[in-house]
């Protein structure tokens, strides 16, 4: 069977990365591969009998010693350590293909040189714009940011873009120039798979080959989701209470037109949401986070799902799982958004940032009859059925790997461990 060496920073359900990670490797194992993750030591990982090679913890949040932070914050540039467990595990398997996810900052880029001089052939998922901006996001604190196309990273320190904190920003800024300098992502790294066409076009405008990536959207299991078409009364967000979601927007839109609203999630944003909404006196309920059975019964309870945000969005996983549960979405133009969107079809658009856009989106839709909101869920469920099912995201991550010279269905060679 062929071997997958699977890269990601952490091995257990934390975000959308990881379950597109985590998901994948479950799905490569059921067409009979031999996966093998690496990763970062954390508490919550999923057991695996390669952990023993996995990386010491390191978090951002952590309120490490000074001798602790010395030790830890040139990992972030650049990772001796990763190399040398890799090193080791490498000489355990023989994996067919490497396949990268979130992987800068605890694990490091300094993986992908290894990779390229064992011959390994090298994917990378980007569920973020990090290979272009060093913040992830090109979002700054006056909005939208792109101050560091053409190679100006310095602006990275001179808007303290990592948790406002000049320090952790001078680091994340060396870690760029180090791995644009040694062409870790440009020269080690064969095709870049990315979710949405967006994503695509913008790293072109910032001087990557367009040939270097691969559209592959991400993938839903509907199975597993129950649909509910009939519409609830109220609206709902679920994803994180931070800025860059656009939360503040769809409450001042909410007690504009009056519309109900439910808030699921956590966030840096949550206080100074909840005193919003009793400002402005908005019908908001903020149910907190919710996951599983709970979340989806949240869902289904919903007249539509919001997603209001105001940086890049690439293809965020809440839009297809509203869709799985049967519920239409009302979402802002930006970035990716606009592609899992049919207007009219499964949904309507508003204005990123547009009070006054998303309170007439939600007007709308709190005046039109159930009949057509069921319609609209009904094609929203059809359409992930169709053309986001793991099956289509499986034969597609293949003819990847195929194109790469990898033996996707090759007889065993595999681990040897």
């Amino acid at each position: 069977m062929p071997t997958l060496l699977s890269i990601n920073n952490y091995h257990y359900y934390r975000g959308g990365a990881e379950t597109v990670f985590l998901e994948h490797n479950r799905m490569f194992r059921e067409l009979h591969w031999e996966v093998v993750p690496f990763a970062m030591s954390h508490p919550k990982n999923l057991p695996t009998p390669w952990s023993k090679f996995f990386v010491d913890e390191l978090e951002f949040g952590h309120q490490y010693s000074l001798p602790d932070k010395l030790r830890r914050l040139p990992k972030v540039i650049y990772s001796f350590e990763a190399r040398a467990k890799l090193s080791k595990l490498l000489g355990l398997t023989r994996p067919d293909v490497a396949h990268g996810h979130n992987i800068y900052h605890h694990i490091s880029p300094s993986i992908l040189g290894l990779l390229r001089r064992r011959s390994i052939p090298t994917v990378l998922t980007l569920h973020d714009l990090k290979i272009a901006c060093p913040a992830y996001s090109m979002l700054a604190s006056d909005g939208i940011c792109e101050r560091c196309r053409s190679g100006r990273l310095y602006n990275v320190v001179a808007h303290r873009c990592i948790k406002d904190s000049l320090a952790l920003s001078l680091v994340v800024m060396l870690e760029a120039a180090l791995h644009k300098l040694l062409g870790s992502y440009r020269h080690c790294v064969d095709r870049f798979v990315v979710p949405s066409r967006f994503y695509i076009e913008k790293f072109a405008a910032w001087g990557f080959p367009s040939a270097q990536f691969v559209h592959v959207p991400n993938f839903i299991e509907p199975a597993r989701y129950r649909p509910e078409y009939s519409p609830g009364r109220h609206f709902l967000y679920f994803g994180r209470l931070s800025r860059e979601k656009g939360v503040r927007t769809l409450i001042e839109a909410a007690a504009r037109c009056g519309a109900p609203l439910a808030l699921v999630g956590t966030g840096p944003q949550a206080d100074e949401l909840r005193v919003l909404a009793r400002q402005l006196q908005a019908r908001v309920e903020f149910l907190g986070y919710l996951t599983g059975d709970a979340l989806h019964d949240a869902i289904r309870s919903a007249r539509a799902v919001v997603l209001p945000s105001e940086w890049y969005e690439n293809a965020p996983m809440s839009v297809l799982e509203g869709y799985a549960l049967g519920k239409p979405l009302l979402g802002a133009r930006i970035g990716g958004i606009p592609e899992l969107l049919q207007e009219g079809l499964t949904g309507r658009s508003f204005e990123s940032s547009n009070v006054d856009s998303l309170a007439g989106a939600l007007q709308d839709f709190m005046a039109r009859p159930a009949a057509e909101l069921q319609e609209l869920g009904r094609n929203g469920r059809q359409w992930v059925e169709n053309e986001f099912s793991a099956a289509r995201y499986a034969d597609s991550i293949r003819a990847v790997y195929r194109g790469l010279g990898v033996p996707v269905d090759a007889q065993p060679t595999g681990a040897v461990a």
